[in-house]
């Protein structure tokens, strides 16, 4: 990393704070830098990522970490609170090993506003962070703690999308 890391976050009501984090994966990666992604409540083998990152094996190294299906505004179940703490632990632990250039922790904000984690655990790994790692965290509902303690923070804001007219997610565009 040329320069102190930083934390960034990306969100907003809009598309594509995955995709912008994944943008920044792969500039990182062309300029050798290395990249450990952890998605909060995304399963494996569900979203176009998981198979492109297989071409950068050994630069990057996404975990998704959630169950199939979504969680609602009531809340997750257990087994969803139990994954999600241990993405963030898992992203800790890659965070202090010294492998990685970048953290990215997808959708963590979602994860924090349904109470799957805890927000004073995410500003203590915020705290903790190497100054040669650059951490970002995806999601929307951005936590304004979270805000504050970031170097970088970009919203996304949706103007329109095929979903306002009842056009369904569509495999390799939304996931």
């Amino acid at each position: 990393m040329s320069g102190p890391g930083k934390i960034q976050v990306i969100t907003g009501e809009g598309k594509g704070k995955t995709t912008g984090a994944l943008g920044l994966a792969w500039r990182a990666i062309g300029r050798g830098f290395t990249v450990f992604m952890v998605q909060f409540m995304k399963s494996p083998d569900s979203s176009g990522e998981h198979f492109a990152a297989k071409a950068f094996e050994g630069k990057m190294t996404i975990r998704p970490m959630g169950r199939k299906g979504f969680i609602t505004r009531d809340g997750g179940k257990a087994a969803d609170r139990d994954m999600a703490r241990e993405a963030l632990e898992e992203a800790r632990s890659a965070m202090l090993s010294g492998t990685y250039d970048m953290i990215i922790l997808d959708e963590v904000n979602y994860a924090i506003h349904f109470e799957l984690i805890d927000l004073e655990d995410v500003l203590r790994l915020m705290d903790e962070k190497p100054e040669n790692v650059e951490l970002v965290l995806t999601g929307r509902y951005a936590h304004p703690k979270i805000v504050e303690r970031a170097d970088q923070v970009m919203e996304i804001k949706k103007i329109k999308h095929p979903f306002d007219e009842g056009v369904p997610a569509r495999e390799g565009i939304e996931y």
